[in-house]
């Protein structure tokens, strides 16, 4: 593709740490611990709900779902910031970064679609406890996590397409640790407001909406739980519930500051900050989040590990 004063890029390049080069050896031990134990955290909660018959409910069936999902997420970025931070060479294709750009978003969609139907489930738990068994069935619970993943891709593609159907005819680094949309616009020639803007609906509409519903979800069960009689019968259901609004606020919070900003006030060190805390730090912490507030999963968890 030629055109005047526009240079097809071929490849980005994610600059990454480079500006600490002496401690790449102590990032790298870091990053790969924190990956490391984001698959041994996740894969194990995941082993403690198929093998327990006592965790076979659609609670836990949709945590085992939204655990497969956090390892899925966390590789499409971490092992390529590995490989950036130990070749200390963040070149990486332009098909290649289309690729990882458009499975972070399917995957960052899913898992608000995901902590959207767990509000739904919990909802349904505690405001219609009597019809919880009939309302959320085998069926519908795989249904759900079906359209979860689903749901999002088609507008996350064309999102993707989108972006990169820019004209990038300045310098092709990336001030960043993975290809996301925010820096690929700041090189991007041209005016992007209106990719920009596309960018922002599309964050509207899979991550707003979501968080919307969770939030009306949570209105509804905080009054139902606070018309229980017994204080015992609210310590349990605020139990089940404060897990999952913990990880809602983590991961919606940090995302939107991200996507929802205009260009104009990012800036790279705190892009980076925000960026690595719901792509590394959520995937860690969402398996102590989900099983140190859960006397069942510890439960489970005693019987699988030696004192």
């Amino acid at each position: 593709m030629e055109r005047s004063n526009v240079t097809f890029v071929v490849e980005f390049i994610l600059l990454g740490f480079s500006d600490i080069p002496k401690l790449r050896n102590l990032l790298f031990g870091i990053f790969l611990i924190i990956y490391m134990s984001i698959l041994v955290g996740n894969g194990l909660l995941i082993i403690i709900i198929k093998t327990n018959p006592a965790l076979q409910t659609p609670m836990y069936f949709f945590l085992g779902n939204f655990s497969f999902l956090e390892i899925c997420y966390t590789s499409v970025t971490l092992p390529r910031i590995l490989r950036d931070i130990w070749t200390q060479k963040g070149n990486i294709p332009f098909l290649s970064c289309a690729i990882q750009i458009g499975s972070l978003y399917v995957l960052g969609i899913a898992e608000c679609l995901l902590l959207a139907v767990m509000a739904y489930d919990r909802y349904v738990a505690i405001c219609k406890p009597l019809y919880y068994p009939v309302i959320m069935n085998h069926k519908l619970c795989v249904q759900l996590v079906i359209a979860s993943w689903i749901t999002g891709m088609p507008a996350q593609i064309g999102v993707t397409y989108y972006i990169f159907s820019l004209n990038f005819c300045g310098s092709n680094k990336l001030n960043h640790i993975f290809c996301d949309a925010p820096p690929l616009l700041k090189v991007a020639c041209g005016d992007t407001s209106q990719k920009e803007l596309s960018i922002h609906i599309n964050t509207l509409i899979f991550i707003m909406l979501p968080f919307l519903f969770i939030l009306i979800s949570y209105i509804k069960i905080i009054t139902t739980i606070l018309k229980l009689p017994l204080t015992s019968g609210k310590s349990k259901a605020f139990s089940t519930c404060s897990s999952h609004l913990i990880a809602v606020c983590l991961f919606f919070g940090t995302g939107s500051i991200v996507y929802l900003r205009p260009k104009s006030s990012h800036s790279a060190k705190s892009d980076k900050v925000f960026s690595l805390f719901y792509t590394t730090v959520i995937p860690l912490l969402n398996p102590l989040i989900y099983s140190l507030r859960n006397k069942d999963v510890i439960a489970a968890l005693r019987k699988i590990l030696p004192k």
